[in-house]
């Protein structure tokens, strides 16, 4: 429900703040005065595209806030969708720099321009006299239908599910692609595979082999080498003979002193160590054996490990393990799609079953209300001077299942008599699709919560008696929502619980509109001016009371 409008710096208007009833309110004033300025302004705040031709003041920014109060539209879960905080009390707000930037708040929060018009969607109903793209909408159709029906819960629970059913449909879709392409890629990975799996793959192991390379290629030249070390340390006058001489020379000192035992025991322990490398230069020096078969095997290690590590673009062995964990795990993915389509087909099957009942039901269901919905409309259109005119509402069996159920609804329609059932908008004027709006919307929000409307002069072109029949369909609308009406006619403005009069001034060389909400008493000086020309007569203002009196 709108609360409260503020607007700053707009076209007429300076400032302007509107305090809103919760039920019919009707906004009157003469034709410039500013009442479509106002709308202009609230659509600001609806999402509609901003003009810097508005700014009053081209050095100030203008400013429309809307306070709502949303607690009966379950929004929660939009809020949450768009990461807002959501409030019982909620702002919404447009900004409009003298640079021409434009900016819009949800509660003080930075919103775009579409989620501000998706939130507003919700919240407010602006309805023209030629506005006839809401009865092209579906969801307006089906909504008409189902309040008439008393099956809009479970409308929101089919489209619940429905909406299940086509993202399960897309998962399996996905699944099905991947299948395919699994199939076309299951021996290319598995060749990937064994590769990787065959180079006996671990950590270290190119290091490794490249040292056993290096080893039994250069296996001479290492014997050759260790040979010559053993010589030089165990042949006769070599370096051990030599230390046997050098430790009994150190020896014969001892008894000179402490410092010559301790370098003929370093001499003795250098002795065993260098007797101890010996032994094992002997030892290494025997284990030297030229296989020239584990040369070519290793050189054949070495050769894959260099081509895969080329192949696949990494530098370690490290990465090929990686990729070869990768590579097992796509297999095994590639090896349980089957199953899982299996699955996920059956899983759809079981919930595609279940739709189609929804689906059938909900068709049944609109079947049965349809006529009556039929002489419903056409009865209230009889009201309203239009006592020839027919609707006929088609509920027509579909193919396949869609957003509302099984069925899909076409609205034909004839205004005057001998004329055939056609499509709205072919046959049609503006007055009477405006009437025919007016009776549809009249009939959803006896059913179900609607967004606040604002009928903008959907009196145009009836005679006071139908003006008087408008009212009293705003009125009783009025009791269940918000209503605004914007009128000239004085039988629909007198029905309003709450008057608001839009008026131009001269103030300091400016035309400026300003708002007022009307008293008792300057409602009927209000409607009885609308009534007459000039200064109203004491007939008009009897009249005025007349009409003031006799709202219902």
């Amino acid at each position: 429900m709108l609360q409260k409008l503020q607007i700053k710096n707009y076209a007429l208007l300076e400032e302007v703040t509107i305090l809103f009833d919760a039920s019919l309110t009707v906004i009157t004033g003469e034709t410039g005065a500013g009442k479509s300025i106002m709308l202009g302004a609230l659509g600001l705040v609806l999402g509609e595209r901003a003009d810097m031709a508005v700014l009053r003041d081209k050095q100030k920014k203008c400013v429309v806030e809307a306070d709502f109060l949303l607690k009966n539209y379950d929004l929660q879960a939009f809020f949450t969708e768009h990461e807002l905080d959501y409030n019982d009390q909620t702002i919404l707000r447009r900004e409009i720099t003298p640079d021409g930037k434009s900016r819009a708040f949800v509660n003080d929060t930075p919103v775009t321009l579409n989620i501000l018009k998706q939130l507003a969607h919700y919240l407010i109903d602006v309805h023209s006299q030629h506005e006839t793209l809401l009865l092209n909408q579906a969801a307006f159709r089906y909504n008409i239908v189902d309040a008439f029906a008393g099956c809009l819960a479970e409308q929101k629970q089919y489209r619940f599910f429905y909406t299940q059913l086509k993202e399960k449909e897309k998962e399996l879709q996905e699944l099905l692609t991947f299948e395919q392409q699994a199939k076309k890629e299951t021996d290319y990975f598995q060749f990937q595979f064994n590769e990787l799996e065959q180079a006996v793959l671990k950590e270290g192991i190119l290091h490794q082999l490249e040292q056993e390379y290096d080893a039994l290629n250069n296996a001479e030249l290492i014997k050759q080498s260790l040979t010559q070390a053993y010589s030089s340390l165990d042949e006769e006058g070599g370096i051990l003979s030599q230390f046997s001489s050098l430790k009994n020379n150190l020896n014969s000192l001892t008894r000179y002193g402490k410092t010559y035992e301790e370098l003929a025991a370093r001499l003795q322990s250098a002795q065993i160590e260098l007797k101890d490398i010996t032994a094992e230069i002997e030892n290494a020096n025997e284990r030297i054996v030229f296989d020239a078969k584990k040369l070519e095997t290793i050189t054949a290690q070495l050769d894959t490990l260099n081509r895969l590590l080329k192949k696949h673009g990494v530098k370690e062995e490290t990465a090929l393990l990686a990729i070869k964990t990768e590579i097992e795990k796509k297999l095994s993915q590639f090896s349980s799609v089957e199953e899982e389509v299996q699955k996920r087909q059956q899983e759809l099957k079981t919930l595609s079953d279940q739709i189609w009942k929804k689906a059938h039901l909900l068709f049944e269901k609109r079947k049965k209300a349809i006529p009556l919905i039929q002489k419903s409309i056409q009865d209230m259109l009889a009201d309203l001077s239009m006592p020839n005119a027919r609707i006929e509402i088609r509920c027509m069996t579909a193919e396949n299942l869609n957003l509302y159920g099984c069925n899909e609804l076409q609205f034909l329609f004839s205004a005057n008599k001998g004329l055939p059932l056609s499509e709205l908008h072919k046959v049609a004027s503006g007055g009477e699709l405006s009437r025919l709006m007016l009776c549809l919307k009249a009939h959803i929000a006896e059913k179900t919560a609607l967004p606040t409307i604002i009928f903008d002069e959907i009196d145009t072109g009836v005679s006071g008696d139908v003006a008087h029949k408008i009212g009293t369909i705003l009125l009783r609308m009025g009791k269940a929502m918000q209503v605004v009406a914007i009128t000239h006619l004085p039988q629909l403005a007198s029905k309003g619980k709450q008057h608001i009069f839009v008026y131009k001034q001269e103030l300091n060389d400016q035309t400026q509109s300003s708002v007022k909400i009307l008293s008792a008493a300057e409602r009927i000086v209000e409607i009885a001016k609308m009534l007459s020309t000039g200064t109203p007569t004491e007939s008009a203002l009897l009249n005025a009371k007349e009409l003031l009196n006799t709202k219902n």
